[in-house]
């Protein structure tokens, strides 16, 4: 793999994602490849971009709030771009926070469960 430019088949491979993602975060513009032909390559920018919008998914981002995020360091640079992430990383604790709440309370009222039904058969 080159080090300063990654090919279609190994950006899905570094980060481990189909091809119809990558081709889908193209389309929504989240990454914009250069193309040689039908070639596409992956410089630096998009290796960067795409690792943050893969952070972003996993801890519960919508894509349009991804795109918005990165859309701001382009417009206004890095200190815009951080105060913004730190609103939405707030908002998404909280959010992330409250799920969790809701899943404790299902694990234990789902043992509860499975304790009384395992009691009735003894």
């Amino acid at each position: 793999m080159s080090e300063t430019r990654l090919s279609f088949k190994e950006m899905c491979e570094k980060f481990e994602v189909t091809a119809r993602t990558l081709r889908y975060y193209e389309y929504i513009e989240l990454l914009q490849p250069e193309r040689e032909g039908r070639s596409r390559f992956y410089g630096p920018r998009e290796v960067a971009r795409l690792t943050l919008i893969l952070r972003g998914r996993r801890w519960g981002f919508a894509l349009e709030e991804i795109r918005q995020w990165l859309l701001i360091y382009e417009k206004e640079g890095t200190q815009s771009q951080l105060r913004s992430w730190i609103d939405l990383a707030d908002r998404q604790l909280v959010e992330l926070q409250s799920q969790k709440e809701q899943l404790e309370r299902s694990i234990s009222e789902l043992k509860a469960v499975r304790d009384e039904s395992a009691k009735s058969l003894e």
